[in-house]
């Protein structure tokens, strides 16, 4: 079938119709789970054109399969990439990336507030292979930018973060990453391709939960990374070949909750700025962390490279992890969860979530509060939501007047 151009289509048109055409057969109007393991050719010479990528084509699973092709070319539309790869998890495509493009003696910039696993990479992985690892503090770019400057092979970036929503200068850092030969590689998981495209900012590769918001239903397990094809034809070998690949089932899954990206992303994004709003009025709250709010410090840089600021909050509670405790059971709309980017509301303080693998005095030096609770903005209807948050904090100000938390 004839490859469908979606380049020029709107965001909410490429959800739905981008990289799906293409593998309908028999008439279908949905993309196959297709879970063949391998696929036979009766002619030798036209299995070995497949096998070295002379003619398009699939031989195992491990390298290229049907459904999960499908999801790729969705993902490469919405991010506006030359190409795609996806892999078994989030943080399969993490690792991935950084092991194919990092070699012993090179030097990479970050900042402290990645995501808990990414973290671990960086203080405990890639030591142990003589790579040397920079983490800056998140909010001081001249930092950031005086560790570039003295050079690296790799800038990683996360924008918002995890779970404390931070915002980076995506554009200013890429720039001075380039300048100095740098591969600049941003986790935009959080963001989605509806509300930030990096790419069109100056990074090389950008990376995706699938788990989150692209699948939306807390059912199936993937990560994604897009880019250059030149790039992308690296990454793709070392997944061929230590086989973190994504599941066709999972594909499939991913790519059914895809078609509403768009519309679950304005909701939840939504609802979470009147959620962060009516946070910031509660005497139980001591600090509400969201980029759409104008105290936000980088507000004003969330808005030129942001559509739209997500369905990720935290907050803190005054009396810390024992408030939490008090709070969170008490919660009715919203499952207690470690994962993101649902259609349910999720809440998690981060020391079951985001940085579970940390200790306490990693989080503590990475500026997580043993208070924060992160909620992940389901698509409820709003006023559900604050009216489920406002009995659980009237419950709790009325245990810590008890108790004296």
């Amino acid at each position: 079938m004839k490859k469908i151009d979606n380049s020029n289509s709107l965001m909410g048109t490429k959800t739905v119709w981008a990289g799906e055409k293409e593998f309908m057969v028999f008439g279908s109007t949905q993309v196959p789970v297709v879970l063949s393991v391998a696929y036979g050719y009766d002619d030798v010479d036209e299995w070995y054109d497949v096998a070295i990528g002379n003619k398009p084509g699939h031989i195992y699973n491990r390298m290229t399969n049907p459904t999960v092709q499908a999801f790729e070319e969705k993902l490469r539309t919405l991010e506006g990439a030359e190409r795609a790869i996806a892999f078994s998890s989030g943080m399969a495509a993490i690792s991935s990336t950084l092991y194919t493009f990092l070699r012993p003696g090179d030097r990479v910039v970050s900042i402290k507030d990645t995501y808990g696993g990414t973290n671990k990479i960086f203080t405990e992985f890639l030591p142990n292979i003589n790579v040397d690892v920079v983490l800056c503090n998140t909010g001081n770019q001249e930092e950031i930018e005086t560790e570039i400057q003295k050079g690296c092979q790799l800038l990683y970036l996360e924008s918002p973060t995890n779970p404390t929503l931070k915002i980076v200068d995506i554009e200013h850092l890429a720039k001075l990453a380039k300048s100095v030969g740098a591969l600049v590689v941003i986790d935009n998981t959080i963001a989605t391709p509806i509300n930030q495209n990096p790419l069109l900012l100056g990074v090389d590769l950008v990376i995706h939960s699938a788990t989150k918001f692209l699948s939306g239903h807390a059912d199936a397990l993937g990560g994604v990374v897009c880019g250059s094809q030149q790039l992308m034809e690296k990454v793709y070998h070392y997944r061929e070949i230590n086989g973190a690949t994504m599941d066709p089932w999972s594909a499939y899954l991913i790519l059914r909750g895809m078609k509403t990206l768009k519309l679950r992303v304005e909701q939840q994004a939504k609802s979470a700025m009147e959620v962060a709003r009516f946070l910031q009025k509660q005497e139980c709250v001591e600090a509400v962390y969201y980029p759409g709010l104008e105290s936000h410090k980088n507000h004003e840089v969330a808005k030129r490279q942001m559509s739209g600021f997500g369905g990720i909050l935290s907050f803190v509670l005054k009396g810390e992890m024992e408030a939490i405790k008090v709070f969170l059971p008490h919660l009715r709309l919203g499952n207690r969860a470690g994962n993101l980017g649902a259609v349910e509301t999720i809440y998690g303080p981060a020391r079951t979530t985001s940085h579970v693998e940390c200790t306490l005095e990693e989080r503590m030096a990475l500026g997580i509060s043993e208070g924060l609770v992160r909620m992940s903005v389901g698509i409820e209807d709003t006023e559900d939501l604050i009216s489920d948050l406002e009995q659980a904090l009237n419950y709790l100000a009325s245990q810590m007047n008890k108790t004296a938390l």
